[in-house]
């Protein structure tokens, strides 16, 4: 399971964008995650658009109300299941993210003022369909690379 969520003014990113993204911040993640494209992994994911007014979001200490359209302020907060987040797997999440929003934003590379926290969720701290969840299920579903799910159950220690 992983939850994306992209924290941006209003309006900053059109119907279109939010469509593209929804799909390309997707699997930003998950080919890192698993080790492959894996479209019936999608399912194991949800990305969230949060809009506020620019009354209601600062940088250095203003409002963006007050600084106009030159402050694009963005917020991406990953949460992933326990598993081979090694720090280079991390990093390359982190810049797979960055790039698919500057591309469907039509720039060229990402604005310094967008920015990305990814958090790990322990293992048997999710929860959903009453009851908690756990990524070692998962492993043998043939959506995870052999090579991944191995470094998932030694990092678990399973």
């Amino acid at each position: 399971m992983t939850i994306i969520t992209v924290n941006t003014p209003t309006g900053r990113l059109s119907l279109e964008r939010r469509r593209k993204l929804a799909e390309t911040l997707t699997d930003a993640v998950l080919v890192p995650e698993v080790g492959q494209f894996a479209p019936p992994a999608r399912v194991g994911f949800q990305v969230h658009f949060v809009e506020r007014q620019p009354d209601m979001m600062a940088i250095g200490g203003r409002l963006l109300a007050d600084l106009g359209p030159e402050a694009d302020v963005m917020v991406i907060d990953v949460a992933v299941m326990d598993g081979d987040w090694r720090q280079e797997v991390r990093t390359e999440v982190i810049e797979r993210l960055l790039s698919a929003l500057a591309d469907a934003c039509g720039l060229e590379k990402p604005s310094p003022t967008w920015w990305v926290n990814f958090r790990v969720i322990d293992e048997g701290s999710w929860g959903s369909s009453g009851g908690v969840l756990s990524v070692l299920p998962l492993l043998d579903t043939g959506v995870f690379t052999e090579e991944k799910a191995t470094a998932v159950r030694a990092r678990l220690g399973a």
